[in-house]
């Protein structure tokens, strides 16, 4: 215990202190949205904007999770320049997805918002926002990948660092600029979108400056940053599966949210703050999962299996405990926090109720969605990437999906697939959001339990990088 304590606190704090920050992001652009702003559209449509900004920097996971991985492993070993040629290499590989995730959202963004299920008005709300932020891609990029490296050597201050500009400056800019204050333009929606791009610009400024100081002996030289392909192929393979992962992962539930979308504004509205409330409770789980592939990576990359085995397993205890209690505590404060996200309950009362609902629901499955969290950050983080991939694949398509659709929605229509087959309509269960949010809660507690199994077989750190 005494080995693996220390170093699980000294990671976990500060990086569960930047995750709140992180979260503030998301607390702040509900909050003026359901405050500010008049009708559930605009809470339906800042929802989906979560959940496509989510998605488009998804596959920053490739670089990010690799060069966490590497550097972790070269910082273990002791091996400075291979850090800095992993840091450099992994760069190159985010700019590369920074031009296709641009290209992609040129051709196809519009059409890809308007299929989310969304009514037509909150769509339109939806698409002006992002029309707004997506050119800040490449500062989300360099943001995603540079705490991630600098997080392979074990400095976890960097990213509450930058998501402390990065919150700050969002929140004050998306308020000012949404409401006119002090003589400034009165932009209302196009507001926060506004603040939301000067905050993560202001990050990536934040990542940079301290990616160049050179007590980390992370500052590449100019020779790493021509492509190698040695590095080049050692991030693909290890980041490929995990970034297949975090999109395919974006992409279900960007599937489970297009189910909701189409019971109506007040079931999205309702979901999209219920999202946000949850995830106070799975703070502590983004925490430990960091901390848990750092030291996991180091202590292997030292040859310390048994020290890097017990770093993950102290992690999954002490997460679940402390997901358990926030979850406890959310039960019982459910119904003020939902109101306070819409200026009051009397304001919307049909979005607060069913918010209230819906955190009740998830609170119970914050233990295996610990389970879940930190064992895949364990595995990741020693290169076993494409264990997560499979279990988390599985649950989402043949849980959590088809559950939800099957328990609320009143009926499921399945088209003909060829000239001679009719169409097929499956009776549902009609529940509403209610039903899928109890899809939600056990896929997370089906796929906690198989990453336990998992994570207890002995292959998973013999994985070579």
């Amino acid at each position: 215990m005494s080995g693996t304590l220390r170093p699980v606190v000294w990671l976990v704090v500060p990086v569960l202190v930047e995750q709140l920050l992180a979260l503030s992001v998301g607390f702040t652009d509900k909050w003026l949205a359901g405050n500010l702003l008049e009708g559930p559209e605009f809470l339906a449509a800042v929802g989906l904007v979560a959940y496509c900004l989510g998605f488009l920097p998804g596959l920053f996971a490739i670089p990010s999770i690799a060069v966490t991985a590497l550097v972790a492993r070269s910082v273990g070993a002791g091996d400075m320049p291979a850090a800095r040629r992993a840091a450099a290499q992994a760069f190159l590989v985010g700019a590369l997805l920074v031009a296709l995730l641009l290209t992609l959202s040129g051709i196809a963004g519009e059409s890809f918002v308007r299929a989310l299920g969304l009514p037509p008005a909150s769509a339109g709300l939806a698409l002006r926002y992002l029309a707004i932020v997506l050119p800040a891609l490449p500062a989300m990029m360099i943001i995603h990948v540079g705490v991630s490296v600098l997080r392979g050597a074990g400095d976890m201050l960097a990213g509450l660092l930058s998501m402390s500009v990065v919150n700050l400056v969002n929140a004050a800019a998306s308020f000012a600029l949404a409401i006119g204050f002090s003589g400034l333009p009165r932009l209302g929606w196009e507001g926060l979108a506004w603040g939301t791009l000067a905050g993560y610009c202001c990050g990536a400024i934040c990542v940079i400056g301290l990616l160049a100081r050179t007590n980390h002996g992370l500052r590449p030289n100019l020779a790493d940053w021509r492509p190698n392909p040695v590095w080049l192929r050692r991030i693909w393979h290890v980041g490929i599966p995990a970034g297949v992962d975090c999109v395919g992962n974006a992409a279900c539930h960007l599937g489970f949210l297009s189910i909701v979308n189409r019971l109506g504004n007040v079931d999205a509205a309702a979901h999209s703050l219920a999202i946000t409330i949850e995830s106070l409770a799975f703070l502590p789980g983004s925490a430990f999962q960091v901390a848990a592939a750092t030291l996991a990576g180091q202590f292997l990359g030292a040859r310390d299996e048994k020290r890097a085995r017990g770093c993950v397993w102290l992690a999954a205890m002490a997460c679940m405990g402390l997901m358990s209690i926030v979850g406890a505590v959310l039960l019982s404060v459910a119904d003020p926090l939902a109101a306070w996200f819409v200026g009051g309950a009397s304001r919307q009362p049909e979005v607060a109720i069913l918010t209230a609902q819906l955190v009740r629901i998830v609170a119970f499955a914050q233990p295996p969605l610990a389970l879940l969290m930190v064992f895949s950050g364990g595995l990741r983080g020693g290169g076993a990437t494409r264990l997560p991939l499979a279990v988390n694949f599985l649950g989402l398509l043949l849980i959590r999906l088809p559950l939800a659709m099957f328990l609320a929605w009143p009926q499921i229509t399945i088209p003909n697939v060829g000239l001679f087959s009719p169409t097929i309509v499956i009776p549902g269960m009609g529940l509403g959001a209610v039903g899928a949010w109890y899809a939600m809660a056990a896929d997370l507690a089906a796929r906690g339990l198989a990453m336990l199994i998992i994570f207890k077989q002995k292959h998973w750190s013999c994985v070579a990088v």
